[in-house]
This record gives C-alpha cells, structure tokens and sequence, in this order.
C-alpha cells in the first residue's frame, strides 16, 4: 500500500523544525571556520617558526643555521597602509654601488603613490640620498636610487596585481638598475646615481623629509638585502625556493628580514627592526602558489 505524499510532506516539516536550528548552527558554525582559514589545506603544511633559519657569522665563516629548507613561513607581516611599518636604525653595511634588495609582496586594494614595501633613505635630504622599491601611481613596480631632492631615477615595470603574492626585486651594478617580478626582468635603466651606505631604512612605508608616510597597503614577507648586484640567475633561484626561501649568497648578505613573527634581523649583522602596528598574520596563504620552476 503506497503512502501518500500528505503523510510524507508532513513528517518532512516535522522533521526541519524540529532539528533545523541545529542544522543552521552547524552551518553558522562551519561557515565561520572556513573563513578563519581552518579548511585551506596550506594551513595544515609544515610550516617555519620565527627564527627557525639563520645566518651565523664567526671568524672562520658564515652560514645558514637551523631549519633551512623553505618550508613557507608561520606568519606574515600585515601592513594596513596607514600606520604600520618597521624602522631600522641607521644602515652602515650596504655597498653604495652594488646592492640587491628581494622581497614577497602581496599588494591588497588601491596602492596609491609610492606605496613602498621598503626604503631606504637619509632622514635629512642631501646628495647620495637612497633607494625604494614601491608599488608607483602607475600601477607598476619601480626602484628609484636618489641623489637627493630633485633627481631620483630608476626602471620601472610589471603590473601590481591585487590579492597575489608576488616576488618582487631590484638590482643595482652602479650603472644599470633592474626591476624583477616573479624571477622574470621586466624593467632596466641606465643611472649613475650613488646611494648613501648609512641611511635609515624602512619596510612598509616611505619617508618625507624623515617622516614615515606612502605606507603600503597589504602584506610582506622575506625581505633580504645584498651588497651585491645578484645576476638574473641568482634572483630566479631565489624566486623559486618560495615565499619561505633561505638567503642564496650569504657573504654578500647585509640582512635579512623574514617578516615571520617579528622583524629582527636574522642575517647575523642584528640590525633588528623596531615594528610599528604590524599585526603578524598565520592565516595568509590565500593567494599564494608556490612556484614550480
């Protein structure tokens, strides 16, 4: 005998309203987790504690220490394009002709006017005046060396994509300055600008007349600097080693800035950051792919 579909129907409701609050709790609850990051899968990978990799210097060598196997990094430094940054006291180690500067990017909503992931700058504007690498008003990646008010010059290229982590780096031979994104050269310019070796630097925000302003909206991680100008080869490698790379040439590492819970100084030259409003965040792999080659 075929029920039919009043009785059905009926115990169907029956059934809703009796266990459909806890249905939706569960879904609330769910919901919230997923947005908290819980369910990405990247979350639950290996990843390196602050400090884990470090360069030791002694009179006989220098060389990386601890858990240095690019295992992508626990946290990252959130920066809120307001107030947030990290000072470094005065750089006295950087070669005023050669350098290298490396860091991960991920840029999040409108960049501005020379939104910087870092600088480099004398707090009193005078000759031999410093370097940036920002996120510029057209919408590209830019590394200007200065020689004080007036007469900054420097390549820029790539677009700032939103939302992604990109490798973004400047190199500097004392004649020719080149931009990379993602291990790839998309800009280069002749100058023959020097940069002051003892400079303040920041990371995070830019400078007017020594005060931190362009602060830069989004998230960063892996800043290393060099004393070099590392050759395309040097900067695809570092690139593909991933957001969590460990520093490739570490007798012409001048620091190195992980952005992994703190912003010390783990080059082993302790030119360690003071941070100011950085929230250091675990849940902030979206975005982020590790590269393949």
């Amino acid at each position: 005998m075929r029920l039919s579909k009043g009785p059905r129907l009926q115990s169907a409701m029956e059934y809703l309203m009796t266990y459909g609050w806890a249905i939706l709790a569960i879904a609330i609850v769910m919901v919230s987790l997923y947005s908290l990051g819980i369910f990405n899968l990247g979350n639950l990978a290996p990843t390196a504690t602050p400090g884990s990799c470090q360069v030791i210097r002694t009179a006989a060598q220098t060389s990386l220490a601890g858990q240095c196997n690019n295992l992508i990094p626990k946290y990252v430094g959130k920066f809120n394009g307001n107030s947030a940054y990290s000072q470094i006291p005065y750089f006295s180690q950087i070669n005023p002709s050669k350098f290298t500067v490396v860091i991960w990017a991920y840029a999040k909503g409108s960049q501005g006017t020379y939104r910087s992931p870092m600088t480099s700058r004398c707090v009193v504007s005078s000759v031999n005046e410093g370097y940036m690498l920002y996120a510029s008003d057209a919408n590209q990646w830019k590394l200007q060396i200065g020689c004080g008010v007036g007469c900054w010059g420097g390549p820029s290229g790539g677009t700032v994509s939103l939302n992604t982590w990109v490798q973004v780096a400047g190199t500097y031979d004392g004649t020719t300055a080149t931009v990379y994104v993602n291990g790839v050269n998309v800009a280069s310019a002749n100058t023959s600008y020097t940069v002051n070796p003892s400079c303040v630097m920041r990371i995070g925000a830019g400078f007017t007349e020594g005060s931190p302003t362009y602060y830069f909206n989004g998230s960063l991680a892996n800043l290393q600097i060099y004393n070099t100008s590392m050759p395309a080869g040097d900067i695809k490698a570092l690139y593909t080693e991933g957001v969590g790379g460990a520093p490739i040439n570490v007798r012409n590492l001048t620091a190195w800035y992980p952005l992994n819970g703190d912003s010390n100084d783990y080059s082993g030259n302790y030119r360690n950051g003071n941070p100011t409003s950085i929230v250091w965040n675990a849940n902030w792999q979206n975005g982020y792919k590790a590269p393949t080659s």
